[in-house]
């Protein structure tokens, strides 16, 4: 039986669970000119939404977040039974962070959309009145990834939506019924079906999104893919949003608890079986803690249950396909060739199903092994010691990837010091993942880790564009910038700057007079 999603001819996804090898559906794929339609109707239902209140907006937001938490244990079962992760994981990391998103945007979208006046410093100026207004993109269009199907998409469509956008989503071939889903739960709070729509298919559907008539697009996927949307973007100018993903490294000090930090490693290099965009995928740990962290890690890791993540008891389910279960295990054998040491797992759990490998730790990892350089997206916890602040500092920035770090340590203000020190859009200190879960927080990194923000204010500022809007108090009066050139105009000029920037008062004062007649002048045209 599959273990996952495959196109059917050209013209049908099956989507599958991970975990069993079940078949869940079978989906037709949306052909471009599918997607172009799409596009088109949610073009036109699009004004009227802008149009609409914020506080329209906002209730219907409100009617959404109240279904979902309603419906949250079946939506937490279907996520678990199309992406594989643990029911728990599934309630904590996509339901929970989305209730919360929704009141963020509820909470602040009036205050955000607000228009904002624009003060003048230039004296000249004093009779005009600027202000700054938000406007939405129009069609914003959103490719999401399969790691997490609901809470990615779902949180970037409420931004896209609360600020007057409609939206296309085109989601894994791995995980559509989510998204499906998720497009269920804003139709039946009482959104326009056109003002978010999901399109089903692999690839050619990505590119065909991405080549209608969208006005913004927002990604998450990996860096090739990412690279082939900003080109593809930036033919026509389409602006981007881009995720890609992270090789996070995780600092620990000699000060650090260890019996707190070990957990924190584990969970958070394990959690979704390690496909989590913010997993710890580079552990450095102080050589005077070294040998006993990684004990206490083995120790830890050994006491977890794999298995189909329906079973409440299972902390660690399955890799989403056999082919990310490939690029897993050919990393960790790379890394064992080269001389890491294998302390636990590093195996596939066949008797478990097609797609399960066991929770791994690896010892003495380098920078010259594959499973340090690329992103992993699996249940790995690799481990390298450090001697020295400034090591660790340099270790953990070496990398093409920025998407987050965290410190350890019992001295927070030793904490604060490294994290300024580390090249990531977001580092924590004493934590790890839990920063996607923060509403208010911005989600995006450095370097190779994307483009752009989502989540919190930045987030929803990423759906607008930002109008300035000028109005001249005084239209009976001709400007003196106006044309009717000449000498005593430069003159005057260049008495106006020296009055408004001159050092001294007395530079000032003569300023002053040479520019008087300014706004005076008989010759404009």
């Amino acid at each position: 039986m599959p273990t996952e999603a495959a196109v059917v001819g050209n013209s049908t996804i099956v989507t599958t669970n991970p975990a069993t090898g079940e078949v869940l559906a079978e989906l037709a794929c949306s052909r471009a000119a599918e997607v172009q339609n799409a596009v088109l109707r949610a073009k036109a239902a699009q004004p009227a939404w802008q149009a609409s209140s914020v506080g329209d907006r906002v209730a219907l937001l409100r009617r959404f977040q109240k279904i979902l938490s309603e419906r949250r244990d079946q939506l937490a079962m279907l996520i678990c039974r199309e992406a594989g992760k643990p029911v728990v994981e599934a309630l904590t990391t996509e339901i929970l962070v989305i209730l919360d998103a929704a009141e963020f945007c509820a909470r602040h979208a009036h205050k955000f959309l607000r228009e904002q006046p624009l003060p003048h410093g230039n004296p000249v100026m004093k009779m005009k009145r600027g202000k700054l207004v938000r406007e939405p993109y129009g069609v914003i269009g959103i490719i999401a990834p399969w790691n997490y199907p609901f809470s990615i998409p779902a949180v970037e469509t409420l931004s896209a939506l609360v600020t007057g956008n409609a939206v296309v989503l085109k989601p894994s071939e791995f995980t559509p019924l989510i998204a499906l889903e998720l497009s269920k739960l804003l139709l039946d709070a009482g959104l326009h079906p056109d003002l978010m729509q999901v399109v089903i298919g692999e690839g050619p559907t990505g590119a065909a999104l991405v080549d209608s008539p969208i006005d913004k697009l927002i990604f998450t996927g990996s860096v090739a893919t990412g690279k082939r949307v900003a080109e593809a973007a930036a033919r026509r100018l389409l602006p981007v949003v881009l995720e890609l993903g992270g090789k996070d490294p995780m600092l620990v000090l000699e000060d650090a608890d260890l019996d707190i930090a070990s957990s924190g490693a584990v969970w958070g290099a394990l959690m979704n079986a390690g496909q989590t965009c913010l997993s710890v995928e580079r552990c450095y740990v102080h050589r005077s803690l070294y040998e006993p962290f990684l004990e206490t890690c083995r120790r830890k890791i050994g006491k977890l249950r794999v298995g189909n993540g329906i079973d409440s008891e299972v902390e660690v389910g399955p890799l989403v396909s056999e082919r990310q279960l490939r690029i897993v295990e050919d990393q960790v054998n790379d890394a064992v060739a080269r001389g890491a040491r294998l302390l636990a797992g590093g195996r596939r759990l066949s008797d478990l199903g097609p797609s399960f490998y066991a929770p791994t730790l690896l010892a003495d990892v380098t920078h010259d092994m594959t499973l340090m350089r690329e992103e992993t997206f699996g249940p790995v916890l690799p481990v390298a010691p450090f001697d020295s602040d400034d090591e660790a500092i340099r270790l953990a920035n070496d990398s093409d990837f920025g998407l987050a770090a965290s410190v350890w340590t019992c001295n927070r203000r030793r904490g604060e010091a490294i994290a300024a020190q580390v090249h990531a859009g977001t580092v924590m200190v004493n934590d790890v993942i839990s920063c996607f879960g923060i509403a208010e927080a911005p989600h995006g990194g450095f370097k190779l880790s994307g483009i752009g923000r989502t989540h919190g204010e930045m987030g929803m500022d990423e759906m607008v564009q930002v109008k300035h809007l000028e109005v001249d108090l005084l239209p009976g009066i001709p400007k003196p910038w106006w044309f009717g050139y000449g000498q005593k105009l430069r003159q005057q000029m260049d008495g106006f700057i020296d009055l408004l920037f001159a050092r001294s008062w007395a530079t000032k004062l003569k300023g002053g007079l040479r520019s008087a007649g300014l706004l005076r002048r008989s010759n404009r045209i």
